[in-house]
């Protein structure tokens, strides 16, 4: 049962920025930034009414900044390596005069960054600026351009970790443009107190939305277009699962943007039921998953290959799921990209795969529909934007009678 999700409001000088070119900076669509803003308000409160602790980053980046002098340190730390003095190309520190050269010291960063306000150390982290400087000879002696790397994709607070029973593990990402994403979420684990069990090294990718944790006994990971099998490798050799049992699920055939990660054509929807892309469904299908499994031996706690090349819904029907099938149609609407707030209860952007799902004899719970188009523009829906990141076992939920609160 998930006790806290962090996730990230649409950031208004990123967001804004990716927006100028939504296919360059990974988006599906064009965006408005106040409708993705506005319901991503929504989606926040809709957690919370559930019992969810819900941590925005800027709140965990701002939190205590005004009253603790280290707390307000190690920001100005982060806003320092975000930001960048640089002379124009074809221009060099020596072109000023002596006086001015210190404006493009680390010294003068560091005396601009300590002047600055919270918000102002946050929207540069957020931004990445690079201050080109250009002599002048005149007024203040120089002139600025400025060049930006804003992290556009923050909004999807999935993918730059996983959580598994040892705890958090942090990811690496395929896109260099989120790269920064991954050091912005350890700086947010280690302010909160959360402990990070491992990272991701090169050559390993792993992305979030290729992950799903499904108890103490298996952990389920998609490769393919993002993550590879380096990443579950390292996974399984340093331990950092806890599970009896690892899952890869092989994308070797499709590997589509539309499909890019394994939570975009599948999701757990209780403890015996699934929802699934059925055109990934079978042996003949030309863009099936296989699986290759992998067993811990409990003396050595070394993973070794058990079964491989088996389809992937043969697989999760030999696990006990029943496979509620979504079409081709229901799935680029986002209607596989749910998220399981435990006891089988459902949040989903899409009403027609909403109502197969409550419609199915094998499903007993409930669905929630929210309109989140601005923010699945952006290429990711409900799952992606959310990241359980503490979970309450179900025997001690049920014992205290807590609403069930899990994201799969």
């Amino acid at each position: 049962m998930a006790e806290i999700v962090i996730v990230c409001e649409p950031e208004q000088a990123s967001l804004m920025m990716g927006g100028l070119h939504p296919r360059g900076s990974l988006y599906e669509r064009p965006i408005n930034i106040d409708s993705a803003k506005h319901m991503h308000s929504d989606f926040r409160t809709v957690l919370r009414q559930h019992g969810v602790r819900v941590l925005t980053v800027r709140d965990i980046l701002a939190y205590n900044v005004a009253e603790n002098i280290s707390a307000r340190v190690d920001l100005e730390a982060m806003a320092f390596i975000a930001m960048t003095y640089s002379m124009e190309l074809g221009t060099q520190v020596e072109d000023l005069v002596e006086e001015d050269r210190r404006y493009i010291s680390d010294d003068y960063k560091r005396e601009v960054i300590e002047t600055m306000s919270t918000q102002q150390l946050i929207d540069t982290i957020m931004i990445n600026p690079t201050v080109h400087i250009t002599p002048s000879y005149r007024d203040t002696g120089m002139t600025a351009s400025y060049r930006f790397e804003p992290l556009s994709n923050l909004v999807y607070t999935r993918d730059q970790q996983i959580t598994t029973c040892k705890g958090i593990v942090m990811g690496r990402l395929r896109s260099q443009q989120r790269q920064r994403e991954v050091h912005i979420m350890r700086f947010c684990f280690t302010k909160l107190g959360l402990p990070v069990a491992g990272e991701i090294r090169e050559p390993g990718y792993l992305e979030g939305g290729d992950f799903f944790p499904l108890g103490t006994d298996l952990a389920m990971a998609g490769i393919g277009l993002r993550s590879n099998f380096d990443a579950c490798k390292q996974l399984m050799d340093e331990d950092l699962l806890g599970t009896r049992r690892m899952a890869v699920v092989r994308d070797d055939f499709d590997q589509n943007q539309d499909r890019m990660h394994l939570d975009c054509v599948f999701s757990v929807v209780s403890d015996s039921c699934c929802i699934m892309l059925e055109d990934i469904m079978g042996a003949a299908s030309p863009k099936r998953r296989l699986v290759d499994e992998y067993v811990r031996d409990p003396a050595s706690r070394k993973y070794s290959l058990a079964r491989h090349d088996v389809e992937f819904s043969e697989f999760v029907q030999s696990e006990g799921y029943h496979i509620i099938p979504i079409t081709h149609e229901e799935q680029l609407a986002y209607g596989c990209n749910v998220l399981n707030l435990g006891n089988s209860r459902i949040i989903s952007v899409h009403a027609a795969s909403a109502r197969k799902i409550v419609k199915s004899p094998h499903f007993k719970g409930d669905v929630q529909v929210i309109d989140f188009s601005s923010i699945t523009s952006m290429y990711g829906s409900v799952h992606c934007a959310s990241q359980v990141v503490k979970r309450i076992p179900r025997r001690v939920s049920d014992s205290i009678g807590s609403p069930a609160v899990a994201g799969k």
